[in-house]
């Protein structure tokens, strides 16, 4: 991917270093003022591409660490033309680095591995969400489509903890009107999992952009009988 004009790929010392394009996205990068939307794990970059064909009056940013994943997108991207979509390859915890406060309109987290064994990991868990706080502009919506149970439900949790706005909880998007991007947008992982008959789930929700520190959820919840994201059973 290092010819792509699309795609950023930046090492992952120097933490502390302000990126180049922090703040400045719009007209460094895309040359609008246009809301930026990130999708955070976008492995094959389906719904930034997807959302990017939808919406040309918004900016919208693929981020994954694993880059033979995001090569696919960022080649369909550059072959469908797509202004208005580029990927950057890094990781999530460095969001902070990469972006200025407010400068990001929306979220997407599009069938993340629930990491049922290990809370830190989760996409939804409070540390990721500070994180979010830090660049979303106020009242921006993290938007979580998912085929897990068990996400929906542990993310349902810190959200009800936490006090946090809900702007969509949706059990199975066939069964409820669902916004238009989260039905007819859909990735590889999503066929997957209708193949199989599970239900998918959509929770947006935004985050307050007060000083007061999130709290993880204190309880149990019902694993799923399969690993997410693989489609290996356990049960």
């Amino acid at each position: 991917m290092a010819g792509f004009a699309n795609v950023i790929q930046e090492p992952q010392y120097a933490p502390d270093t302000p990126f180049e394009l922090r703040g400045k996205w719009g007209c460094s990068r895309f040359a609008n003022s246009n809301p930026i939307a990130l999708e955070l794990g976008c492995g094959r970059g389906e719904y930034t591409v997807g959302l990017a064909k939808r919406c040309p009056d918004m900016n919208f940013i693929g981020i994954d660490i694993k880059g033979a994943r995001m090569w696919k997108g960022a080649k369909e991207a550059l072959t469908l033309n797509l202004p208005n979509a580029c990927f950057l390859r890094t990781r999530i915890e460095m969001l902070p680095r990469f972006f200025a406060p407010a400068e990001v309109s929306q979220i997407w987290l599009t069938f993340p591995d629930p990491q049922m064994k290990d809370t830190r990991k989760r996409l939804t868990s409070v540390s990721f969400l500070e994180r979010y706080r830090t660049i979303l502009a106020p009242d921006g919506p993290v938007c979580l489509k998912t085929d897990s149970n068990f996400m929906y439900r542990y993310t349902l949790a810190v959200i009800h903890e936490n006090s946090l706005p809900i702007v969509a909880a949706i059990e199975n998007i066939d069964e409820t009107d669902a916004p238009d991007e989260v039905t007819t947008v859909r990735t590889n992982y999503e066929n997957h999992w209708r193949t199989l008959g599970i239900a998918i789930r959509y929770l947006a929700f935004t985050i307050p952009h007060d000083r007061t520190p999130l709290k993880e959820p204190c309880l149990e919840i019902e694993k799923d009988p399969y690993r997410s994201r693989d489609g290996v059973w356990e049960g």
